[in-house]
């Protein structure tokens, strides 16, 4: 379920009558329990609780329904059962019906409110659905419930007028949802005035002006309310001020309420007939409106659009409009604080620390002021707008604070909301986006100035709009937001709400400031993109960079906006998955962005940027600001062990995100220093013939002679993480024809030479000559030095482990075949660790090893031989440690939060020993592991 669809169910529970015995599991299946899970727990058979009367669901949910007035001393009973703590209950909760007390017990955050008011706390116990939640989330539901209104209302007029449905209609029907939404939220301020004209008898009812015209003026079928609303919306398109306009525009009386608003909201080229006419002849369109369709546009707007955030409203809703993302409503939200780690160090910031210096001084106030007048903020992946709204709405918290400290009181904001300007690829977002910055501003200029002179600077709206609907990678960037010191914008269509204007160019207002460009670009990996995005990407890289076509989405905006700043003075700061300052894309990006001049000013290292989605830990991400001001004071900034953010100054960042040189590590054909040779696992290419379960091994029904001859154990990641049986036939060309008279392994063999004759890879043709064999045939003679390709990053140390000489890998591993022992010390180190983590490729978070671009690059000092003997030791330590738990697997060992005291102690002292060799002492931490390493790959590059 998603968080609409939750709220819904919870809004739907707590209307019907209280059922005492029903309740917990009438809760829980409002946030996604199935029928199978909530009869188990009926039943008794996984109800854990030992609290008369509760259910307890594991790892979930403790709740019980007490007594009247009750609900404290049942809480507390729930906090003090055994089974919470030993099932880890996430949630207690107790409620009699009438008030609900429950708390969170990871963050010990606790609820206390009413039954009725349970859905408005909906957000508080999302983690039960498997959803990741904010605080804005938790204590304001309304824009949830917003969000599934609008929808139902969206689906609903869709069923009615398929022919809206079409594409080239969708963004009418786009705008018209546009229209809608500022109607609730104008008809709860004072927007729109309630002239008191008698549409309905007892005022208490009233939803606000145009819910209730609505209401009042339709038929309750819904079969002419498309005429009330395009009447409405055509008399907000009369402009009031031009003399007997509204007279001779033959208005119903109804319509005649309200304000001309105007700024191509309400009005606008028209592609087909509507069912009113503009004041300008333009058709106003209305899609048709079932009896459904007009309840749902009623139960919108009875509720309060004063609550709305416009920074997260924005967000929830772009699911409406998007067929394939409707099953994510609600979850397209991006919390505030994440929101600034990319606009504080940016450029927010700066302005508190000019506020601060400027105290009381009304000339330095005034220089602020001006300052803020005068930024331009450039979102050219802007969604439905919420960097932009963020970004101004904290530029006018400052402004109010500058007008306090020099005694100016209230002022009209200098801060023009033309000065934020996006790009956005879909209509409806990009609507969207427009509409919360014009909510923004309204919501600003009432909270700072009050709530009649918002009304009077708010209408009627500006036709300007800054937010260009089109693909970002395709637009030029300098005539959509020019450098400082170009005044004239050449438009590249007409403005958002479709209204063309007259002039091809509009003068940019406070000409001469800063610019700063943010955002969160999609990301999307080069296997997940489309042929319409490749062609982006070949567009900006074609010509300047090999090998582009591995390259995430978000490469195009850092180049984009590396190109832009070559125009003019400016910053850019793009949150992007941080696979591009990791493993191949490094190499590939990097050196044409730093080739234009830039530089990385700040960096924000790995962090999880998650939204609301079911199950979503988040993605791991990186925030990486770009300018050509090389005089720029360069700010790194990291997440500590415990969470606390910690900000260092830093002469140079490189491109892994590193305080260093500008290196790049490049793929080795070689081991430097001295270590082995690492090389690639035995691949199969057997069609699944060569290798086998236990099952299929015993139904050879081969002797034990047998067994040892034509068998080994083989590993891939898998099988070498967690412990799983496989073997494969293992025959050397001297004992073909002895094993061929083995029928269970002819069979196998005659398999396998079918599959390479009939595959299409030419190498594999060539293979079926020996088709009794793997592509390779590597074994150690003694024993080998393994390690998994594929691993996860949870784990404090990379799989490495020892394989007998009758054990081999696949090519899902990496080994050095009777390699010196020393050197599995060296893949067991924590330094080992955050190299391969920093330099390899990684799918999705997992490590991906490599031996050319990993093992063949790993820094190491010269070793002497009690070097390289301490080291063996310790590795050998390493392996006895991992002995004392056998049968106990590499996932069960190397849990971050469970691994064995003595396994502990031994990787302890093996990183102890190797990193004495590199400094003389313990690293403090993986970031002074990889300053370190990457200054030593430095003068090793260097000397070759």
């Amino acid at each position: 379920m998603n968080a609409v669809e939750i709220e819904e169910a919870v809004s739907d529970l707590v209307i019907q009558p209280f059922d005492k015995a029903e309740f917990p599991f009438q809760f829980l299946e409002s946030f996604g329990n199935k029928e199978t899970t909530l009869k188990r727990l009926r039943s008794g058979s996984s109800n854990r609780t030992d609290v008369e009367g509760a259910v307890l669901q594991r790892s979930n949910i403790h709740i019980l329904v007490t007594e009247e007035d009750k609900v404290d001393e049942g809480l507390k009973a729930l906090a003090k059962s055994e089974k919470t703590t030993q099932q880890k209950a996430k949630f207690i909760l107790a409620t009699d019906g009438k008030d609900v007390m429950a708390e969170d017990l990871n963050s010990g955050e606790p609820l206390h409110c009413t039954y009725e008011d349970l859905p408005k706390n909906f957000g508080f116990f999302l983690p039960l659905a498997g959803i990741t939640t904010v605080a804005e989330i938790k204590n304001n539901a309304i824009d949830i419930k917003a969000t599934g209104r609008l929808d139902k209302l969206y689906v609903e007029l869709l069923k009615q007028n398929p022919d809206w449905a079409k594409k080239e209609n969708r963004p009418a029907f786009n705008h018209f949802m546009a229209q809608l939404i500022f109607c609730f939220y104008a008809e709860d301020t004072s927007i729109f005035h309630k002239l008191g004209t008698g549409l309905v008898e007892d005022e208490t009812k009233s939803a606000g002006l145009f819910t209730d015209t609505v209401r009042t003026m339709s038929d309750s079928d819904g079969s002419n309310t498309d005429f009330i609303i395009s009447e409405i919306f055509r008399a907000m398109n009369i402009d009031t001020r031009v003399k007997d306009l509204r007279a001779n525009s033959n208005l119903k009386w109804w319509a005649d309420q309200f304000p001309y608003v105007n700024g191509g909201l309400f009005g606008g080229e028209v592609h087909e007939a509507g069912s009113a006419q503009g004041a300008t002849g333009n058709a106003i369109r209305v899609p048709k409106f079932s009896k459904i369709a007009r309840t749902y546009l009623i139960r919108a707007g009875e509720l309060d659009w004063t609550a709305i955030n416009p920074d997260i409203f924005g967000s929830m809703i772009q699911a409406i409009a998007d067929d394939d993302e409707r099953g994510s409503l609600g979850m397209h939200y991006t919390s505030v604080p994440n929101i600034r780690k990319v606009l504080d160090p940016l450029f927010l910031d700066s302005l508190r620390d000019d506020l601060a210096k400027a105290g009381n001084n009304k000339q330095q106030l005034g220089k602020l002021k001006k300052r803020l007048s005068r930024i331009r903020v450039f979102d050219p992946a802007c969604g439905s707008g919420n960097f932009l709204v963020i970004a101004y709405k904290q530029m006018r918290e400052i402004e109010h604070q500058a007008n306090l400290a020099a005694g100016w009181g209230a002022m009209e904001s200098v801060i023009l909301p033309t000065n934020f300007r996006g790009i956005e690829i879909k209509s409806f977002a990009a609507e969207v986006a427009r509409l919360a910055l014009i909510i923004a501003k309204y919501q600003a200029d009432e909270n700072y100035l009050g709530p009649k002179m918002a009304e009077m600077l708010f209408l009627p709206l500006s036709n300007r709009n800054w937010i260009t609907c089109g693909n970002a990678l395709r637009l030029d960037w300098l005539s959509i937001c020019p450098p400082t010191g170009e005044t004239a914008v050449k438009l590249h269509s007409d403005d958002l709400f479709n209204t063309p204007l007259d002039q091809s160019e509009i003068d940019f207002e406070n000409e001469g400031g800063e610019t700063y460009i943010c955002g969160n670009p999609p990301y999307l990996g080069s296997t997940w993109q489309s042929k319409e995005q490749k062609e982006d990407l070949k567009s900006i890289f074609d010509g300047r960079a090999k090998n582009w076509k591995s390259l995430d989405y978000v490469a195009g905006w850092f180049l984009k906006a590396a190109d832009y700043l070559t125009h003019t003075d400016g910053t850019a700061a793009f949150v992007s998955t941080n696979s591009i300052c990791q493993g191949q894309q490094v190499p590939i990006l990097w050196p044409v962005i730093f080739a234009t001049g830039n530089e990385i000013v700040f960096a924000h290292t790995s962090f999880k940027w998650a939204n609301l989605a079911s199950h979503n830990a988040g993605v791991t991400t990186v925030i990486v600001g770009l300018s050509q001001n090389n005089k720029m004071e360069k700010v790194l900034i990291e997440i500590a062990g415990d969470d606390e953010t910690l900000e260092r100054s830093v002469d140079n960042i490189n491109a892994y995100l590193i305080a260093g040189n500008n290196v790049l590590v490049e793929k080795a054909k070689y081991p430097q220093l001295g270590l082995s040779e690492m090389v690639r696992g035995n691949m199969p290419y057997d069609g699944g013939h060569l290798l086998l379960t236990r099952d299929e091994l015993s139904e050879l029904g081969l002797t034990s002679k047998q067994e040892r001859k034509f068998l080994r154990r083989i590993y891939g990641s898998a099988e070498f993480i967690q412990g799983k049986e496989r073997y494969c036939l293992w025959i050397n060309n001297s004992e073909l024809n002895e094993a061929l008279k083995v029928p269970s392994i002819s069979k196998r063999i005659d398999g396998v030479k079918e599959m390479r004759l009939g595959s299409r890879d030419k190498s594999a043709n060539s293979l079926a000559e020996r088709s009794h064999q793997l592509r390779e045939m590597n074994i150690g003679k003694n024993h080998s030095i393994v390690a998994a390709a594929i691993s996860s990053e949870n784990r404090p140390f990379l799989p490495v482990g020892l394989l007998s000489n009758r054990e081999t890998v696949t090519n899902k591993m990496y080994a050095l075949y009777d390699a010196p022992i020393w050197n599995l010390a060296l893949i067991a180190s924590r330094l080992h660790w955050v190299w391969i983590g920093t330099v390899c490729v990684r799918l999705e978070m997992r490590f991906s090893y490599s031996n050319t671009l990993g093992w063949n690059t790993f820094p190491v000092p010269k070793l002497t031989s009690q070097n390289k003997a301490d080291l063996t030791a310790a590795a050998e330590n390493i392996l006895l440690a991992r002995e004392a738990h056998f049968p106990a697997t590499i996932a069960d060992l190397y849990k971050s939060d469970a691994m064995p005291e003595n396994l502990r102690a031994a990787h302890a002292e093996n990183d102890r020993i190797l990193e004495e060799i590199y400094i003389g002492r313990r690293f403090k931490n993986d970031t002074e592991r990889l300053e370190k390493l990457f200054e030593m790959y430095s003068e090793m590059t260097k000397a070759n």
